[in-house]
């Protein structure tokens, strides 16, 4: 393994072979990024320059964001914004009701895509942004905090989640929202549809109740047809009981249902969220939402062909018109997906149907000698029959997890997104993993395996890999993140270390943009190995040559979740979630000091620090991160 633990190898194999045999071209969903890639700039006579035109930042642990020389940042899109001029202020002492969260920003921004009005320069100025919001923090998001849980707080715990989409609009070299039809909330009680195996009248979605709502939204993807897809995550935290006869079944804990949840206690207040009440309820999450920004009145749709876990990304490529989708489970020990449209998406969508009811879910097993291959999750095939207690392809979907365990798919370490190359290289990140096996896999530990290179992996890394048939692959592994300091196998240096690398994305110029998530218990600790690597951050690689440069540091305390650029790549958006949470390294907030660990972007004593959408620019008006 040596060769592919080399972030500087190129994948092996014919780009001209399998673009012909695969008919791969990059998504429109990428509109004016991957689809007008060029290749780096030769100078005369001599070899090619590099993608890569910034100083790096070096690791910070400051409460700031920070740049390289010559850019500059502007918040544009904060947590609790109004959507509308003359919408429920934002109060800084957490007063805001939950009637007002519901037409504010929401909280813990992750997924971003901007989607242009038009094609020209006017599409760069104005468009709508559509933001996902992960979660909520009870000490920061109430008055009190967490004490006294009331059905009052709960509720806007469901308004600070789901989506916000609004009008962006650039004037004079600043951004700014726009009162426009367009800016809407989606949130923990939106009405919602479902499509594909398991649709809107499935029995195993009936609770009493209508469809409402989207959780844990995290990552994202595009679609051809100009649509938004976001993934829910980690939702089975909010649901638990107090009834000491309840048991989770086989399933539920397969899907970490229990009791006790992650200690929100929402069931306590609300009965929606109690699994010994509503056992359904809990079906109703974990899967991929489709949203149209064009259409605010439309109800999102839950496509349930692609399975039922914690996505986290919902990649969209084409191969032959077609449509494929990559997603990964962000569980130690998860799984990575794929999705392959029955036909091309134009004909579907001619029938009035949705490219994304109808094709193949795979689930990836990643050989030791470099090669891979998609494992069909269809009902009837191998070991998914009625004889082994399958019955239909909406139980294969909503058990996806279990049905991959049968299939002997390959536990990852973490999977988080993927981003495609305009080549058709798929990258994707991989966040990092206990050493000592994973919890919650019912696949094995995955440790031992060339996928898994290191007995412990703190630091996660990025894998790679080429499509070379409808089921087979061949990959290599890209870069190994960490301290070079703490991990002799690591080849960064000081300008590139990174660690829990989450989101990727690719620029038009064949920029690799990557954004990490060291948690709370590691970021800034020097116990866990991460002192070095400072506050979370974006890193941008030039995948031809291999190097890594740190673009951007976030405040104390968040995650950087998510960046896109407008179609001239001369404005970056950039989400950052959850400043000032509780980390080892500065501490806990509390409802008295909820600046104790960070308080950006206001840095008002009276105040409390908030997730943001940012706006980054080149002074020069140049490219961003370009030459």
């Amino acid at each position: 393994m040596a060769s592919s633990l080399s972030r500087r190898q190129v994948v092996a194999g014919g780009t001209a072979a399998l673009v012909a045999f695969l008919g791969f071209g990059t998504s429109t969903a990428q509109a004016a990024t991957t689809a007008a890639a060029a290749p780096a700039p030769t100078p005369a006579g001599g070899e090619p320059k590099g993608l890569l035109g910034f100083a790096a930042v070096p690791p910070a642990t400051t409460d700031a964001v920070t740049v390289p020389p010559g850019y500059s940042v502007q918040t544009l899109a904060p947590w609790g914004r109004p959507l509308h001029s003359g919408g429920p202020a934002w109060l800084a002492d957490g007063g805001n009701s939950s009637t007002d969260q519901a037409r504010q920003v929401g909280s813990h921004h992750s997924g971003l895509h901007f989607f242009p009005y038009d094609d020209g320069p006017r599409g760069s100025r104005l468009g709508t942004l559509v933001v996902n919001h992960e979660a909520t923090d009870a000490t920061l998001l109430h008055r009190d905090g967490g004490a006294a849980l009331t059905r009052e707080k709960v509720d806007k715990s469901l308004a600070a989640q789901g989506l916000s989409v609004f009008e962006v609009r650039e004037s004079g070299g600043t951004w700014d929202l726009g009162d426009s039809p367009r800016n809407v909330r989606i949130t923990g009680t939106t009405p919602v549809n479902f499509s594909g195996p398991v649709g809107s009248g499935h029995p195993a979605l009936r609770t009493g109740t209508a469809h409402a709502g989207t959780l844990g939204n995290s990552a994202y993807g595009v679609t051809p047809w100009g649509t938004y897809l976001s993934c829910e995550e980690n939702v089975a935290g909010y649901f638990g009981t107090d009834d000491p006869s309840w048991r989770p079944t086989r399933t539920q804990k397969r899907y970490g249902v229990s009791a006790a949840g992650h200690g929100h206690r929402w069931h306590t207040v609300a009965p929606r969220f109690d699994v010994a009440v509503n056992g359904n309820e809990v079906h109703r999450f974990g899967w991929v939402v489709e949203v149209d920004p064009a259409a605010p009145s439309t109800a999102p749709v839950k496509r349930t062909a692609l399975g039922r876990f914690q996505h986290v990304g919902a990649t969209v490529t084409e191969a032959a018109g077609r449509v494929v989708l990559y997603s990964g489970d962000d569980e130690n020990g998860g799984y990575l997906y794929k999705f392959v449209g029955e036909d091309e998406w134009r004909r579907e969508r001619a029938r009035g149907r949705s490219p994304l009811d109808h094709g193949t879910l795979y689930v990836a097993r990643f050989e030791d000698d470099g090669t891979g291959r998609w494992l069909p999750l269809i009902h009837g095939r191998g070991p998914l029959t009625g004889e082994h207690g399958w019955r239909d392809q909406a139980d294969v979907v909503l058990r996806v997890r279990e049905a991959a365990d049968a299939l002997g798919a390959t536990p990852l370490d973490r999977p988080q997104q993927t981003a495609v190359a305009a080549d058709g290289t798929v990258y994707c990140a991989l966040a990092n993993s206990p050493g000592g096996g994973y919890c919650g896999s019912g696949g094995g530990t995955g440790r031992g395996r060339a996928i898994s290179p290191r007995e412990s992996n703190p630091y996660g890394h990025i894998v790679r890999w080429r499509e070379e048939s409808a089921e087979g692959f061949r990959w290599d592994v890209f870069v190994l993140a960490g301290d070079p300091a703490h991990d002799e196998g690591v080849g960064l240096d000081e300008s590139g270390m990174f660690g829990s690398p989450k989101g990727l994305w690719f620029d038009g110029d064949g920029r690799l943009w990557i954004q990490t998530g060291i948690s709370k218990w590691a970021q800034n600790c020097d116990e866990s190995g991460h002192g070095n690597l400072g506050n979370n951050a974006v890193l941008v690689a030039d995948p031809a040559n291999g190097e890594i440069r740190r673009f951007l540091t976030g405040p104390r305390g968040a995650e950087i979740t998510a960046v896109v650029t407008t179609p001239d790549r001369r404005t970056l958006f950039v989400n950052v979630q959850h400043p000032g949470e509780h980390t080892a390294a500065w501490g806990a907030p509390t409802p008295e000091r909820p600046c104790a660990v960070s308080g950006w972007p206001d840095h008002d004593p009276a105040g409390r620090p908030r997730s943001a959408t940012i706006v980054v620019r080149r002074t020069d008006g140049g490219v961003i991160g370009g030459v």
